[in-house]
């Protein structure tokens, strides 16, 4: 059972909740709910970039057994932001982006962890996929100490459209992977960046991997051949903290 202070329930609630601007992090539909009025909510869902998931009415009746109509939707703890205005605001002001994009990283912990350690060091955003991600709620802000408040957030729809675009404005991107041929510390992580994270489970996507301009890998000489993807995050982002300090 989730806060109840975090959702709101039933179809014209939420409509009411898009149109007055306040910043939703999914929308939850039933399977077989329809009609003009849940057409009209999908429509302006798609407007505003709002991720809709189908699921069975089990689901929702986890959530809250009271009247729901078939529609839940769970509000944002933080504003989005452009990534695009994120962008050119870095390079105004005469500084080297350096940016977090995470892959499928769905634990609320583990995000929070991430985003105090991206805060701590001088990330200027993370950027998440608007499906597969972590739900960004109160948990979520608590375990970044609060970090949330302060260090912006960007959700896209395609993350390769994403990686591109970054490229394209002339930020390295590099991968934490296990795959990697090479250790942290072998690459220049001086100019602008971008730092990809996967999933403890499945990584980073191939997709992701093959727009990559490097594959690094954190060295491990212990028997568990695995670190809690929070714990790399860290490791990766004070290896660009450490090598743009020697400036």
């Amino acid at each position: 059972m989730e806060n109840n202070s975090e959702f709101v329930f039933g179809i014209r609630p939420v409509i009411e909740a898009i149109r007055s601007g306040k910043e939703i992090e999914r929308i939850l539909i039933q399977k077989e709910v329809g009609g003009n009025v849940v057409t009209e909510l999908l429509q302006l869902a798609y407007k505003h970039n709002i991720p809709v998931v189908k699921v069975p009415i089990d689901k929702l009746n986890r959530i809250t057994r009271k009247v729901h109509q078939g529609v839940i939707c769970f509000m944002s703890s933080v504003i989005y932001a452009s990534l695009d205005n994120i962008i050119s605001e870095v390079y105004r002001k005469g500084e080297n982006p350096f940016i977090l994009v995470l892959d499928r990283v769905t634990d609320v912990r583990n995000f929070g962890a991430i985003a105090r350690s991206a805060e701590c060091m001088g990330v200027q955003a993370i950027v998440i996929p608007s499906r597969g991600s972590a739900q960004i709620n109160s948990d979520a802000v608590k375990t970044s100490a609060g970090a949330l408040n302060y260090i912006p957030v960007c959700r896209e729809d395609n993350l390769k459209t994403t990686l591109k675009f970054l490229k394209e404005n002339g930020l390295k991107i590099i991968a934490c992977s296990e795959k990697g041929g090479k250790n942290v510390d072998s690459t220049d992580c001086k100019g602008p960046l971008a730092l990809i994270m996967g999933s403890e489970e499945d990584g980073i996507s191939s997709e992701y991997l093959k727009l990559s301009d490097e594959m690094l890998k954190i060295p491990i000489t212990g028997k568990i051949q695995s670190l809690n993807v929070s714990v790399a995050a860290g490791i990766m982002m004070y290896e660009v903290v450490r090598q743009r300090s020697l400036n």
